[in-house]
């Protein structure tokens, strides 16, 4: 290091149990942060201040106008650019000692192992199970540190997993499967506290340079939970179970997770695309359009459906037409077709398509002036 890194980590050498070495070790450390959304922006900033020598963003996203309630890493001048780069611009004015990778793309089972091989520790901030057992495994393959963590609503969690000074569980040995699809709202369906990123993704950085830094205790075969409601935390223990599932190599992660597979129910559902929406549109056909989303969204965006809320669809069935062909959306296209399953099975509706990708395939395919948030 010299003179200028010694005084911009001064606080840092001056703890300890961190001092020059332990400065020196987080130079020398390498860390993939994946996902560069509201785990990634406070994860990012702080291993950058931190001095980490080399890290590495992957993420295919694009900034957008809702992503800045908890995206601090980002400013409404960012809104369109691509966020992998941009992120990749911001933590080098915030420290000029450090080496800075993006990777503009997904990561895939195609690049994961090239991509993941070059770091010492991955930083899972991802947001979707299939993104999540890949990681896994990928880090499982080779040997590398994963540092999970994940938010939902007002509550986070994070762990360390494949630590390799123990014998360490993996992310698959506390879910061996996912969940079913649906069931697990993401951030733009379930919603999210904006400050509880900021506090998961900054415990995360906390674990990552620990670890880098060899002080402390990790988080391994722990797990930290976070309630910012009731301002409670506790931690569960867990082991590697004696039925693990072993990896010996990648599989298709969006099978894996019944993402578009057919056996899966709400696939069964009759769908319309939102070409054939528009089409329906044009040319006038008699059809009823119904929005299931919260009052507050549609006052965001709508395409002129009828609103009636999740909430409230159940108690006011005499709403819903019986005698033509009914559309049902929401924000994705996921609450419509939990919608939908309940209408067919409680109330025996055989009039009911799903608008697939809902009103953010509208906005991505159709009209790009109907705002996604």
């Amino acid at each position: 290091m010299n003179k200028e890194e010694l005084t911009r980590y001064s606080r840092h050498i001056t703890l300890p149990e961190m001092g020059v070495s332990g400065q020196q070790k987080l130079k020398e450390g390498k860390v993939l942060v994946v996902g560069a959304g509201g785990l990634g922006a406070p994860l990012l900033l702080y291993l950058s201040a931190a001095g980490i020598g080399e890290i590495g963003i992957i993420d295919d996203d694009i900034v957008e106008d809702s992503n800045l309630q908890r995206q601090v890493l980002f400013t409404t001048d960012d809104i369109g650019k691509p966020k992998a780069i941009t992120a990749k611009k911001r933590i080098e004015l915030l420290n000029p000692y450090i080496k800075v990778t993006s990777f503009n793309e997904r990561l895939t089972t195609s690049n994961a192992l090239e991509i993941i091989k070059k770091y010492d520790v991955v930083a899972d901030g991802t947001d979707n199970f299939a993104t999540r057992y890949l990681v896994n495994d990928a880090c499982v393959l080779l040997n590398k540190i994963n540092v999970y963590a994940s938010i939902f609503r007002f509550e986070g969690q994070v762990s360390v997993f494949n630590y390799p000074q123990e014998d360490s569980p993996n992310y698959r040995d506390l879910f061996p499967a996912p969940p079913p699809p649906g069931l697990v709202p993401n951030c733009a369906e379930g919603g999210v506290l904006g400050v509880l990123p900021g506090i998961i993704g900054s415990i995360q950085a906390n674990e990552v340079i620990k670890l880098i830094a060899q002080i402390g205790k990790p988080l391994v075969g722990r797990m930290f939970i976070f309630d910012t409601l009731l301002f409670e935390s506790r931690i569960i223990k867990f082991s590697i179970p004696k039925n693990r599932t072993l990896i010996n190599g990648l599989i298709d992660y969006e099978e894996f997770c019944n993402i578009g597979n057919s056996e899966n129910s709400t696939t069964k559902m009759k769908e319309v695309t939102v070409h054939e929406l528009k089409s329906m549109f044009d040319n006038n056909q008699d059809f009823q359009l119904i929005d299931v989303r919260k009052e507050h969204e549609y006052q965001i965006a709508n395409i002129n459906g009828e609103l009636i809320p999740m909430e409230e669809i159940f108690s006011q069935v005499e709403k819903i037409k019986t005698n033509k062909k009914v559309v049902v959306h929401c924000l994705s296209g996921v609450r419509s077709a939990n919608v939908i399953l309940k209408l067919e099975e409680e109330f025996g509706f055989d009039n009911l398509y799903n608008l697939k990708g809902g009103i953010l395939a509208w906005s991505d395919e159709i009209d790009a002036s109907i705002p996604k948030y």
